[in-house]
């Protein structure tokens, strides 16, 4: 049973937000630079259009009136190509082994921000826990959400929630193997995807209205808000469904990391699950602060 409400959730960012308000401002302002900044008009989409241009307009200049060889117009067309190609590799090497693991620092910020008032250094945490991991699972996200919207873009749009928990989920336990991340947000998403989708549904008005200012509503508010929103719907499921309720000595994942180190819980007094499977507390646990009373306002509107 889904305990949870849209207006809960709200009420509580906006508490947090305003609590914390110059430091969540700045980091879902580099979330935004991150996010758009590497994809905007100087990259690989102006090569783009630049290169469109050069089929119509383009091609009667080389050839009529310049009269430049055809031979000529290859070579350039050809250059381009090669430009637009090694930027779209920079991206994608950018995004892997940069974004990916500042959004994994961001989510913990937002996540962290909730129940103390988060450091910006947070958003440095993917650099100094299991950096590797973090790349190798955000970029199979990332990789198994692009080839679902090839089949269409309902799928894409459906595992995208379906996997919109791993960051969290590594910002928390930054050592939790690939497999395991999806399989639990898969769980933790299970029943709550079209609850989710609506939740965010309900931001498309701040967010239009953020447009209109030119982005001053979305840098001084929207986002924020937004953002601490989502951390605490992970925050509400998890409290609901422990990321480690459903793990047992008969389970496929606890034979998986059974015997091994375990992960790393990075907070002081993880669940008794977590205990029981080895996790090693080495920093403040967000979760330890979840009490009935934290429950309670969750749900209230």
């Amino acid at each position: 049973m889904c305990m949870w409400t849209r207006a809960g959730l709200k009420n509580r960012a906006k508490e947090v937000v305003r609590a914390n308000y110059w430091k969540t401002v700045l980091s879902a302002l580099i979330l935004s630079l991150i996010a758009g900044g590497l994809y905007s008009a100087g990259g690989a989409q102006n090569s783009s259009s630049f290169l469109e241009g050069t089929g119509d307009y383009g091609s009667y200049h080389f050839f009529g009136e310049m009269g430049i060889s055809p031979m000529f117009a290859a070579m350039a067309i050809g250059v381009v190509l090669v430009v637009v190609l090694i930027l779209i590799v920079v991206a994608l090497v950018v995004n892997i082994f940069l974004i990916n693991p500042l959004v994994v620092g961001i989510r913990r910020f937002f996540y962290t921000n909730l129940h103390e008032k988060a450091e910006i250094r947070e958003l440095a945490f993917s650099f100094d826990h299991s950096y590797k991991n973090a790349v190798k699972t955000m970029f199979f996200r990332d990789l198994y959400t692009f080839l679902w919207s090839l089949l269409f873009v309902i799928p894409g749009i459906v595992k995208s929630y379906e996997y919109r928990m791993i960051p969290y989920l590594l910002a928390q336990y930054p050592d939790m193997p690939m497999e395991q991340a999806f399989e639990t947000s898969r769980r933790l998403m299970n029943g709550n995807k079209w609850k989710a989708f609506v939740l965010d549904l309900s931001f498309i008005l701040w967010f239009l209205l953020s447009g209109i200012t030119g982005g001053l509503v979305g840098l001084f508010y929207v986002q924020p808000y937004f953002e601490q929103t989502s951390a605490a719907l992970y925050d509400a499921i998890t409290i609901e469904r422990p990321v480690f309720g459903g793990m047992g000595p008969g389970s496929g994942s606890f034979q998986a990391w059974n015997g091994q180190q375990g992960y790393q819980e990075y907070g002081q007094n993880p669940g008794s699950k977590a205990m029981d499977a080895g996790y090693t507390p080495v920093g403040n646990d967000p979760q330890q602060n979840k009490t009935p009373s934290g429950e309670t306002n969750e749900t209230q509107g």
